[in-house]
């Protein structure tokens, strides 16, 4: 069997975990706080703080900003069910707006949603292709949508506008007009799971990026704060001599960044350039390639140009590919024919409308017809750095089968 996406465990992630268990201290400490800078040095964002999953993340930062019971945030009906369940735990309302042929959020789609109640936008960077970042961050600095904005706290006041908080799970390593992601809008918010570019086992990371006259060291300082029960000290600073007293200043969370898994993630962010990323590539192209030929075969983006014209490269977290004019039961059909040659593909995703929590609230995905376009005729194939080229010819010929098979 072909696995899907399993996570890259050679000696050196072997040695850096045992190294940490041995060093006595396993929970947030030095190692999370280096993991940090290093990711800050590679995205070029001010401060980073590392959090136990990019869904904390995304929560914290609704949370920050005030999001909350009679609010709107505006995000894309094509994206997995992590992105809308935390506007929902905040008790605000999730805005679903169509795509465009890219998988990413409709700038058009966009405009036509926000409302007085619209407090933030969370664009998702589907397969590490960066969203149209200058497009929608001159969107919300437009004289008609400040104007609109109600702020309701603090921190909304002295933003002034509506916050874009990016869900970029997929995307670290993908560029937009020669920045990196983590440094094209207010707030981008990483994963680290186990099926990631790059992996902590389970983790994620809070990029912050805010303009003036926000402080971003004094913003990672509160986050520090709520992530960790509203604790005024971490573990590593109380075990400081003599420094044990600690204060409770807020009722906060438990999403810290353990240093266990930030061992794994120095590892990771020391050969990610130049090493997983490149591997990674390689292997989209040959799919590329190989599946060019092919009349059915619609082929993902990797690297372009946006609608504004910023030139992008993507972080080749999926190879999304689609076949032409097929419905989705025919698409699973091709799955359950290429998984019985025991090759794992999956489908990145079921839009979030089709789950039954959501239609429940009322979402029909009938009102997203770009997003169930893209859905019903998507397979993803694996992509990972240990998938040998003996491996991708096996998997493209199970793949051209499988199609031809169903079409003919």
């Amino acid at each position: 069997m072909i696995p899907f996406s399993p996570p890259r465990i050679d000696q050196k992630i072997i040695d850096a975990v045992t190294e940490t268990l041995r060093s006595g201290w396993i929970t947030t400490g030095p190692k999370t706080r280096l993991f940090e800078k290093k990711l800050e040095e590679y995205c070029g964002n001010p401060k980073t703080l590392c959090v136990n999953s990019a869904t904390s993340g995304l929560e914290l930062m609704l949370r920050w900003f005030g999001v909350g019971p009679g609010d709107e945030v505006i995000l894309p009906a094509y994206t997995y069910s992590a992105t809308a369940n935390v506007i929902v735990h905040c008790g605000a309302r999730p805005v679903f707006v169509d795509v465009e042929n890219d998988f990413n959020i409709s700038l058009k789609a966009i405009r036509m949603a926000i409302t007085s109640n619209t407090k933030v936008i969370m664009p998702v960077d589907f397969g590490g292709w960066p969203c149209d970042y200058d497009a929608i961050n001159a969107l919300v600095k437009e004289k008609e949508m400040i104007n609109m904005f109600r702020p309701n706290n603090t921190q909304q006041e002295l933003l002034g506008r509506i916050f874009v908080l990016s869900d970029a799970a997929h995307s670290l390593g993908a560029i937009y007009n020669s920045k990196r992601s983590g440094s094209l809008t207010d707030v981008s918010v990483f994963s680290f799971h186990a099926v990631k570019n790059l992996t902590t086992a389970e983790g994620g990371a809070i990029a912050l990026n805010l303009p003036k006259p926000f402080d971003n060291k004094l913003v990672y300082d509160t986050l520090c704060i709520k992530a960790l029960h509203g604790q005024n000290k971490d573990a590593l600073a109380k075990m400081q001599r003599g420094n044990w007293r600690y204060d409770i200043i807020e009722p906060g969370y438990k999403m810290n960044m353990p240093d266990i898994l930030a061992a794994i993630g120095l590892v990771e962010i020391e050969r990610y350039e130049s090493d997983t990323l490149a591997r990674r590539k390689q292997i989209c192209n040959y799919y590329s390639e190989k599946l060019k030929g092919y009349s059915w075969a619609m082929l993902p983006l990797n690297s372009g140009k946006q609608n504004s014209g910023a030139t992008c490269t993507g972080s080749y977290h999926l190879y999304p590919l689609r076949i032409n004019d097929i419905s989705e039961e025919s698409r699973d059909r091709i799955i359950k024919d290429i998984s019985d040659r025991d090759v794992s593909v999956n489908v990145h995703f079921i839009p979030v409308p089709m789950m039954s929590y959501y239609k429940n609230l009322g979402a029909e995905i009938k009102k997203y017809p770009k997003t169930y376009s893209m859905y019903r005729n998507e397979i993803s194939l694996p992509v990972y750095y240990d998938l040998t080229n003996e491996q991708l010819d096996l998997v493209l010929n199970t793949v051209i089968t499988a199609v031809e098979n169903e079409l003919t």
